[in-house]
């Protein structure tokens, strides 16, 4: 996997430490959307029975596992960036993330899950169309 994490200063660990894993602004306008078109879900649970990878929103009896996902940690395409300090830590962390990713997505897949990842600058309206698109279909 990785090597050891590397020392970081005082304030970057601090601004680290704040982030948060779930409940963040693009989740929340995303469920705020999806509850408006009366759709009904759970938050931040885990689809598969003994899987820890959770997902940000879940329709259990519809199979449905949406992610949203950050830019910076699961690499989006357009706005990605590479970090100067401990490039060599983060490249190999950040592409974890991603394989971590694509192995949670093709698990849900063999058991029958559909799965819908948002990138975190998406319009909340735009994919709360896309999720309301795979329940209701």
């Amino acid at each position: 996997m990785t090597s050891a994490r590397p020392r970081t200063d005082a304030a970057t660990s601090a601004r680290m430490s704040r982030q948060r894993r779930s409940g963040t602004a693009p989740e929340l306008a995303l469920r705020k959307e999806l509850h408006r078109r009366g759709l009904r879900y759970f938050v931040d649970r885990a689809p598969l029975p003994g899987q820890r990878r959770r997902a940000d929103v879940v329709f259990p009896r519809l199979r449905v596992a949406v992610y949203v996902d950050g830019c910076f940690w699961h690499r989006c395409p357009q706005h990605a960036t590479d970090p100067k300090n401990n490039a060599e830590w983060w490249a190999a962390k950040l592409a974890g993330n991603v394989a971590r990713d694509r192995a949670t997505d093709a698990a849900l897949i063999a058991a029958d899950w559909q799965v819908i990842r948002i990138w975190e600058h998406e319009d909340p309206v735009t994919a709360a169309d896309r999720v309301q698109a795979a329940v209701r279909r």
